[in-house]
């Protein structure tokens, strides 16, 4: 049902029955054909760095998802993952400089952008592989090394939101999360299964992970020795953070929450007593979003509260 679904959905954009918005207008979507977990936030910061650096005024639009606020929210220095969501304050946080908009009319949000005096030079548009009602320029998809979407299939029995076929819709596509050694055969071997037509560009990409820091003084961890960790995750797939963190580690212990988990009042009293305990306790960068706001935090929890950094880097 799912797949007929999406199927007549994607039929009636392709004949024109249904409209999508175009704009004389840089715009950039980043998305998935799968549920998440594909590293789509880190390959946004990537493309706000990149664009940043080459002096272009750099918008998001985001449809700001589990955030407790209705319409649009333009994000400012009193934002927060509630009022934005928890992605979308993870990016802002790390460029306030840049223009950032939370609103499920994402045709909404790329007109008020363009109304601005200041407009942006190009906007980026998140998680918007599947929001057709606005036509981006050059459309971006990330798949899974570890799931291979030719391997998957379509919800409820697999995570693809729509049949693979759709991925040709895309302009580039980026296999994520790859090993950082990963060899040219393997490589042709993913270009073979895959089967893009010759105009898709296809790349490869790897996460790397930057020291700890504690999520409120941003002081680093000291990675000389080696700590009891308590690690705390709400992704979809934290595997390659254990692997990155295992070396530092005495010991790990982990606590795997839901993707985009809301941290109750038991969650942060749980918090206070690892602190208490004297543990090192880490959590992703889109946890941390939400754990600055945590007015219940101890001291202890303060001080020993670090999250990680992770970037793109493109192999």
């Amino acid at each position: 049902m799912y797949l007929l679904i999406t199927f007549f959905r994607n039929l009636l954009y392709d004949l024109g029955i249904l409209r999508s918005y175009r704009f004389d207008f840089p715009i950039i979507t980043v998305g998935n054909i799968t549920v998440g977990g594909t590293g789509k936030t880190p390959h946004i910061e990537y493309f706000v760095r990149r664009y940043s650096a080459e002096g272009k005024r750099v918008a998001v639009v985001s449809r700001g998802y589990r955030r407790k606020t209705k319409g649009m929210v333009v994000a400012d220095s009193r934002s927060t993952a509630d009022s934005i969501g928890d992605e979308p304050y993870q990016i802002f946080r790390k460029f306030p400089h840049i223009m950032l908009v939370a609103d499920s009319d994402r045709v909404r949000a790329v007109k008020y952008l363009m109304a601005q005096e200041a407009k942006p030079d190009i906007i980026l548009l998140d998680d918007g592989f599947q929001y057709r009602r606005l036509a981006a320029g050059r459309k971006v998809v990330l798949v899974d090394y570890g799931r291979p979407i030719f391997e998957d299939r379509i919800l409820p029995y697999g995570r693809l939101r729509e049949c693979r076929c759709g991925i040709r819709r895309a302009d580039e596509v980026i296999v994520s999360k790859c090993p950082s050694d990963i060899s040219e055969a393997a490589k042709q071997q993913w270009a073979q299964r895959l089967g893009l037509p010759e105009r898709i560009e296809l790349r490869f990409s790897t996460l790397d992970f930057l020291p700890p820091r504690n999520i409120f003084s941003g002081e680093p961890l000291d990675m000389d020795g080696k700590h009891d960790l308590h690690v705390i995750t709400g992704v979809v797939r934290a595997d390659s953070l254990y692997d990155y963190l295992r070396p530092f580690a005495a010991s790990m212990e982990r606590t795997a929450f839901a993707d985009h988990h809301r941290f109750s009042a038991s969650d942060i009293e749980f918090i206070n007593r690892l602190a208490d305990r004297g543990t090192t306790i880490i959590v992703t960068e889109k946890d941390a979003s939400k754990l600055v706001a945590a007015s219940t935090l101890s001291p202890a929890a303060r001080r020993q509260l670090y999250s990680v950094e992770v970037r793109v880097r493109f192999v």
